[in-house]
């Protein structure tokens, strides 16, 4: 799950891999959106100011440590979120994205096609997964 996040993640605009401290991170300029994490169990820390709220309630979710809690960052266990909503692990990422973007890349980013996840599986980027045939909307 962590490298399907990962994955997405640096599909969009202007993402990149780095590990400053020796964290698995993506970045956007020189942001960091996503944490990502699978030494000891998979886990990802993403900025929500949106849905903070819902993340925090998976458990085990908790603010983020460092003080960045206190902005709206969640750190969250991936296997113990139930696997029929761990799509919204995907949400998570893209929601941070976009809070760490620029307009420009936000922008950019609503106009790119959708993306192939594999399994017949494609990722819109205006939020949820799409599988072909389903009604738009739906």
């Amino acid at each position: 799950m962590i490298e399907e996040l990962e994955e997405l993640a640096l599909s969009f605009p202007e993402a990149w891999p780095d590990d400053p401290w020796g964290d698995r991170v993506v970045k956007v300029g020189k942001k960091i959106f996503v944490f990502l994490g699978d030494t000891d169990r998979p886990v990802v820390t993403v900025k929500l100011p949106e849905s903070r709220d819902h993340a925090l309630s998976f458990p085990e979710a908790f603010p983020t440590r460092y003080g960045l809690g206190k902005h709206g960052w969640v750190t969250i266990f991936v296997d113990v979120v139930p696997e029929e909503e761990r799509e919204v692990l995907f949400d998570f990422v893209e929601e941070s994205y976009r809070a760490v973007a620029t307009k420009t890349l936000v922008k950019r980013l609503d106009a790119q096609p959708d993306i192939d996840m594999g399994s017949g599986t494609f990722w819109r980027s205006a939020g949820r997964p799409v599988r072909p045939g389903r009604p738009e909307g739906a």
